[in-house]
């Protein structure tokens, strides 16, 4: 199962990422909101945070971001 999340605020991310955490979902898209910028960063971070480290993350159509990601 994979949950589109689309929520602006970092908070509310984590809020609904922390929901669908909890009825077993480990696969997370965001939904961009400021072309990729900072605030979408912030929100991927407070997404990855709430979802853990089993969780796959991901910012919707930012394949570099992602990848970025991926190899910390």
């Amino acid at each position: 199962m994979r949950a589109y999340i689309t929520a602006a605020r970092p908070v509310e991310v984590a809020r609904d990422v922390e929901r669908w955490r909890k009825r077993g979902c480990l696969s997370f898209v965001l939904r961009q909101v400021n072309g990729g910028g900072f605030l979408d960063l912030e929100r991927l971070g407070a997404a990855r945070y709430a979802a853990g480290l089993q969780a796959d993350v991901e910012l919707e159509g930012d394949a570099s971001v992602v990848g970025e990601a991926a190899s910390r």
